[in-house]
């Protein structure tokens, strides 16, 4: 495996397949907004690929001490794999010194798809992730909270989101349990 990095771009049809496939339209953002988005100092939007070949996609905010990975998906077929464990280091090596904050779908109850989230969430603790006991609320999906390389405060993980969105991410974050 020798993964190749691509800024996307609106003409991305590869990479927006795999995005389209990945998250249900709940959670999306819309795919030209995140294209115009990544042009911003705070946002990147980079496409994967494998001689040529594309696998996957990771969509990430950016602050002055945290990386927010907001969206990270490999292509169905090339799962389980490791380009997604390669995507990870990858953006590790990029950001070393910065705190790496994952939000993904809560284990909990009898939640629809609870296999898949197992498998996504035992996946980030694998590579490096740690449970934060928080959850939160954005885009009106539940979303429990994994960081890498440091502690987790919802103090600077509120105000680094208030000054990514320019103040319109307002999410709630409560601790669980």
């Amino acid at each position: 495996m020798e993964l190749t990095v691509r800024k996307v771009r609106l003409s991305s049809a590869d990479i927006k397949r795999i995005y389209l496939e990945a998250f249900p339209p709940e959670e999306r953002m819309s795919f030209p907004l995140m294209v115009a988005m990544s042009k911003l100092w705070n946002t990147e939007f980079w496409g994967f690929y494998d001689n040529g070949l594309p696998c996957g996609l990771i969509y990430l905010a950016t602050g002055r001490d945290t990386v927010f990975v907001m969206f990270l998906a490999v292509d169905r077929p090339l799962r389980s794999k490791g380009y997604g464990r390669a995507i990870l280091r990858q953006m590790r090596a990029r950001y070393p010194d910065k705190k790496m904050i994952v939000s993904i779908e809560p284990c909990s109850g009898n939640s629809p798809g609870l296999a898949l989230r197992k498998r996504r969430k035992a996946f980030y603790l694998r590579n490096g992730y740690a449970e934060t006991g928080y959850q939160m609320r954005l885009g009106g999906v539940e979303q429990e909270i994994l960081i890498a390389n440091g502690s987790f405060s919802t103090r600077e993980f509120r105000l680094f989101l208030a000054l990514y969105s320019f103040g319109a991410a307002c999410p709630r974050i409560w601790r669980v349990g």
